[in-house]
Parts: structure tokens; C-alpha cells; sequence
């Protein structure tokens, strides 16, 4: 059974659909049937009409609730960014187009829509999609057939042609490179529009990126889609521009890209809020010793992918503790949204059984377990989608482009780390359907993944290059220094999958939440009211309530503990020791975080940001200035960033 989207009148829909540029709209589906439906003669319009006949050409075929259960705004009219790219595309009409923008804001529509215009022109007479997964094959079938366009998701390499009764296919990138030869006969049998969905994946192998070279050279028109167009290594991306930047590191180059930012801004995509948990870790050595850590410290890295292993362990009560956490902020969120669904990630099958018989203990339901790209792997997706059950657990695979809309609570319960995994994931929680939808994802208070949850909002590129020094202040370095991280934290695990690892005990407890950059909460034992503050937080506010309400629960719980001291008559123990180096390296990652997110919206390069903020609070370069010295440049930046909001 299928659960519909709240019903939106026609007035509340077109005051919640962000404005396009200079007023456009495609809500009159037929214009096109009359002025330019594939029948009639070309127009000769500018590109902001043709943008508009190109989303009008679609919308002929939709249905008001187009896709099924999708965001609001993608039915019978297309959103601002859509017709803005449109609009970027028709002015040249190039043969490749690379479309970044952030997960949830409507890839598949505006793919189908330009496709839809291309074939009503007689530019192309048939498509290719290409995709990451067997699933996102059926996922892009399913939604090209409610626009009258048919692809065969069924193709195999041994056919060697799709049926006359299909206009084009859906394949993955294996398919592609075990037999490019295939693929390029149908590509250069008639005009062809090739569309590479999550066109990263182009560098995933090195026969996969020859393999789409070989097979689509030849084609009319390429359209490249990414939610996250950059990689944690330097493998080139098929078809994908890369021009030198201020440093000289050669970066991707997209044709239009709509960012998280501007989408969440828009209202197109859910706010996250980002529940961390910490807690004391025990487990034992190969050698026999045993080991403690807590969650989150400043250890090496060899002791914080074993205490994160060992919290991620369904044997101890680190995650029983979090899971029910996560099955109380569900229940909270269903208050507004009744058939909000949670989603757990998992390292792999084992642990993935584990965690759903956890959860059918808390629940008293069973959840949906997905441990395979096959197709009752896709079945199970596409029944939970159109269900209202609770909970589903899966391995890595509903990490990219499945759309389920009404997942609105996760649980990041893996070990990987790197930065397009991560946001991979959370791309599954940030697609909305009415304005107001929140997300929540509950993950360990690991400081890897607490540096990428605090950048969620930046922007990325693929660089295929790294500077030969990254430590001049001026350059910046997250991505290099994250990928760096990452190979070293990969070396890491592949000597403990070596090692005989027992998780000996894990506890829980409520560590801070992460926002929009800013971090909320004092911390407290699972259950304690610091943990209910912000669990019970309501799921429909928009991003400005969001922080307004972070920003009083973190009042209330300071007054709290002040109280509490107060009362006790007990000194407050006094903080430990840090070595100066330690706060300093903090700070410099902090400012640099800080010099990226104000670089985006400035357009200024690094270089100029920290020259400025030399000037305006004196000090030598960053690798010279003192803990004050860095401490001021902080505060202006914050100031700055606090007053464009």
C-alpha cells in the first residue's frame, strides 16, 4: 500500500515552491501539446523560454504527484534550480553537462525533463542511463515510464540490443566495463543521450573509466549527475572538466551546481541535526591485553578505530543504547510525520542481522533487512518505501541514490569514513516533501566523522592533484588531509582484520549534538533529561527554529547544571591539562573550516581571507600566530558568518 504525501492546495503549493529566475514557471502542461510538443514546428525562443517549453515538454505526461511520493515542488511545475540549469544548458546546448547538486533536490527529475525535450527536438532518438547499482537501474526505470520514456533495466551485455519497444537502457558501471564494446555499438547506433548518474563512479576502477571512454565517446549529448562530485583519491573522472585554482591543483569543473546550502535555504532539503554519542570502550589485544578507551578522546588512531569497533559491536550495550535512542527520536518525529522511517547502515551482514534483532526487541517489529544489490534486495527497498513500517537495516548499498523520501532518522553504524561515503549516507535523509521535515542521524563521537558532519554545508570538488605543502596556511587542505587520514585509517583496519579483536564491553552516553556548524548539549548518561532535551525535539521546524530551539536547550541545560553545583556545594573539578600544541592545531582547524565556509559565500580566494585577517588583527601568518592571535581571526570570521545568516 502506497502512503500518500500530505494533500497541498494549489495556493499553499505555489507559496511554498521557491521562485524561478525572472518568474518562469512550468506549471501549464499544455503549452507544450500546443506550442512545442515534438509535433510542431521549432521555435525560435530565448533560452529562459525554451527552459520553460523543456520542463513543460515533461510535465505533459506527469501526474500531479510525480515522482511518487518525491519532494514537494517536482511535480507539475519545476523548482528554481531546475529551470536555472535548464536555462544554463539551452543557451550552447553542449555535448557534455555536468548538473552537482546536493542529494534530494531533484536530479532524476530535471535529467528526465531535459531528456524528454531532447527527444521531442529530434536531437536524440534514444537514452542510456548509466547507474551505480541494479537497483537506481529499476529506480531510473520506473521513473523515466511515468514520463512516457522507456529504458530497459533488464539489459544484459549477452543481449547485445534492447527491444524496439524501449527507447533506450539502464545499466551499471560493471556492465560498462566488463564490455564497452557492447555499449558503444548501441551508443553510436542513433543519436544517443547518455546520462551518468553519480558520474564519480567513473574513477572507481581503472576498467570502469577506460570502459565508459570507450563505450560513449561517441555520443550526441552527455549528461553527468553527481550529488557529490569529488573523490578521496585523484582518479580522473570520465568526461568530467578540470581546470587549475588559485593554487594550481587541478579541480572539477561543473556546469551548474546547487549546493546543500542554497537547497536547504530554499526549503528543497531537510535540515540535519547530528546526534553523536560517546561512552567508555573495553576490548582485548591480540596479545591478550586488555584495552580501554572512551569514545571520541585524542588517541591515536589505532585506538579510535578499535574503541569505535568495539561500539559498534552488537554484543555490548553501546549500541542497544543508541539504537533505542533512535527508535525515541522516531517516535517523536512520527508525531508530525506519520510514516518518517528509519534507516541503519551497517559494516556488514553479520552486524546488520544483529542490529534488526535488536531493534524487533525494542520495536516489537521486525524491521526490513537489506544485505545485497540484488533484486529482492531492490524489492525489499521498494516495499519498505511505500510502507509505514519503522525501521530498515542495511549494508552500504542504501547509501547513494535510493530514494525512500519518508527516511527522516539514521543510525551511521559503520566504520567507513571517507568523506563520499558520508555524505552518500546522508544524502538519504535530506530529501523533503513538505516544508519544515527535519533529519536526524545518530552516529559515534568519532573525530573524523565529527569533522565531516560540522562541514556538511561545504561545497566540494574533485582535486587531482594535492599541493606539495599543505602547512603554508594558505592552501586549503580538508580534502587532502581527510583522504590522507582516511588511506592511513584503511592501513589501520586491514592490521586489526589481522588481529584477533574481541569487544569485551561498550557504554553509552549522550554526547552533543552538531548544526548547522555549531555544537549543542552538555553531555549526560542515556536517558538522563540532557539526553530527552534534544531527542524530544519536535520533527517539523523550520532550519531557523531548528537553531533558535538548539540555542534554548543548551540554556537550559547550563542553568541546569549550574543549579545542580549550587545545590551540591561541590567545586567544579578543575579541567585537564592540555598541551598548548593540541589547542593550537584545534584552532587552526577551526579557522580553516571557518576561512571555507566564508570563502564559498564570498567568492574570495583562501589566500586573500587570511591575508585580510592579518591585516584587521595583526600577527604573523598562521603557522606563526599564537593561541590569541588565531583565537581573533575566529571571532571575526564568526561574527561575519553569524551576520549573513
Amino acid at each position: 500500500m502506497t502512503v500518500e504525501s500530505p494533500e497541498v492546495s494549489a495556493a499553499e503549493y505555489d507559496d511554498q515552491q521557491p521562485a524561478a529566475p525572472g518568474g518562469v514557471r512550468a506549471d501549464h502542461a499544455g503549452a507544450a501539446a500546443d506550442g512545442h510538443g515534438g509535433q510542431g514546428p521549432e521555435l525560435d525562443l530565448a533560452p529562459a523560454e525554451l527552459a520553460e517549453i523543456a520542463g513543460n515538454a515533461a510535465a505533459e505526461h506527469l501526474s500531479p504527484a510525480f515522482p511518487d511520493r518525491a519532494a514537494w515542488g517536482t511535480a507539475s511545475k519545476l523548482r528554481a534550480w531546475q529551470v536555472e540549469a535548464l536555462t544554463k544548458y539551452f543557451e550552447s546546448e553542449p555535448r557534455d553537462f555536468l548538473a552537482a547538486a546536493t542529494p534530494g533536490a531533484g536530479k532524476t527529475t530535471f535529467a528526465l525533463r531535459l531528456a524528454t525535450e531532447l527527444l521531442a527536438r529530434g536531437t536524440v532518438d534514444r537514452i542510456v542511463v548509466v547507474a551505480p547499482t541494479e537497483h537506481l537501474k529499476r529506480q531510473w526505470a520506473d521513473a523515466a515510464d511515468r514520463v512516457n520514456i522507456r529504458i530497459d533495466p533488464m539489459f544484459k551485455n549477452g543481449d547485445g540490443m534492447f527491444g524496439r519497444h524501449y527507447q533506450g537502457v539502464a545499466i551499471t558501471y560493471a556492465q560498462v566495463g566488463m564490455n564497452p564494446e557492447v555499449h558503444k555499438r548501441i551508443t553510436e547506433g542513433g543519436r544517443t543521450l547518455v546520462v551518468l548518474d553519480e558520474v564519480h563512479h567513473g574513477g572507481d576502477a581503472l576498467t570502469w573509466g577506460d570502459g565508459i571512454r570507450e563505450a560513449f565517446s561517441g555520443a550526441t549529448r552527455r549528461l553527468s549527475l553527481s550529488g557529490t562530485p569529488f573523490r578521496s583519491d585523484t582518479a580522473p573522472i570520465p568526461f568530467v572538466q578540470y581546470a587549475p585554482d588559485e593554487q594550481g591543483i587541478r579541480t572539477s569543473i561543473s556546469d551548474y551546481n546547487y549546493g546543500y546550502g542554497r537547497a536547504l535555504a530554499d526549503g528543497v532539503v531537510r535540515p540535519v541535526l547530528f546526534m553523536a554519542y560517546a561512552g567508555q570502550m573495553r576490548w582485548k589485544t591480540r596479545m591478550g591485553d586488555e584495552m580501554s578507551a572512551s569514545l571520541g578522546e585524542q588517541v591515536t588512531k589505532d585506538i579510535t578505530a578499535q574503541a569505535w569497533r568495539t561500539a559498534l559491536s552488537p554484543e555490548g550495550e553501546w549500541m542497544p543504547a543508541v539504537l533505542q535512542a533512535a527508535d525515541t527520536r522516531l517516535t517523536e518525529v512520527r508525531r508530525g510525520v506519520p510514516d518518517a522511517g528509519g534507516l541503519v547502515i551497517a559494516t556488514d551482514t553479520t552486524t546488520a542481522r544483529a542490529y534488526a534483532r535488536i531493534l524487533q526487541q525494542i520495536t516489537g517489529e521486525r524491521p526490513t533487512v537489506v544485505l545485497s544489490d540484488e533484486a529482492a534486495g531492490s524489492s525489499r527497498i521498494g516495499a519498505f518505501a511505500a510502507d509505514t513500517s519503522r525501521w530498515m537495516v542495511a549494508v552500504r548499498m542504501v547509501s547513494e541514490g535510493v530514494d525512500v523520501p519518508r527516511l527522516c532518522v539514521g543510525v551511521y553504524a559503520t566504520s567507513a569514513s571517507t568523506p563520499l561515503f558520508f555524505a552518500q549516507v546522508i544524502g538519504r535523509f535530506v530529501r523533503a516533501r513538505r516544508r519544515g521535515e527535519t533529519a536526524s542521524v545518530f552516529l559515534p563521537s568519532v573525530p573524523g566523522l565529527m569533522a565531516l558532519a560540522a562541514t556538511l554545508e561545504l561545497e566540494r570538488d574533485h582535486a587531482l592533484d594535492r599541493p606539495k605543502d599543505a602547512e603554508d596556511g594558505m592552501y586549503n587542505p580538508e580534502d587532502a588531509m581527510v583522504a590522507e587520514a582516511n588511506k592511513e585509517d584503511r592501513a589501520s583496519e586491514s592490521l586489526l582484520d589481522m588481529q584477533p579483536f574481541e569487544a569485551l564491553d561498550s557504554q553509552a552516553s549522550f554526547d552533543r549534538v552538531l548544526y548547522d556548524g555549531g555544537e549543542f548539549g552538555t553531555g549526560g548518561e542515556i536517558g538522563s533529561l540532557e539526553e530527552l532535551d534534544f531527542i524530544g525535539i519536535p520533527g517539523l521546524l523550520e532550519p531557523d527554529q531548528v537553531r533558535d530551539l538548539l540555542r534554548a536547550r543548551q540554556a537550559t541545560q547550563a542553568k541546569r547544571s549550574k543549579g545542580r553545583a549550587v545545590k551540591d556545594g561541590t567545586p567544579k573539578a578543575p579541567e585537564p591539562h592540555r598541551p598548548m600544541y593540541m589547542t593550537i592545531k584545534e584552532q587552526r582547524s577551526e579557522l580553516q573550516r571557518l576561512v571555507s565556509i566564508w570563502s564559498r559565500h564570498s567568492n574570495e580566494p583562501h589566500g586573500s581571507i587570511h591575508a585580510e585577517l592579518r591585516r584587521i588583527s595583526g600577527g604573523p601568518a598562521v603557522a606563526q600566530a599564537s593561541i590569541e592571535q588565531i583565537q581573533k581571526r575566529i571571532d571575526i570570521l564568526r561574527s561575519r558568518i553569524g551576520g549573513r545568516r
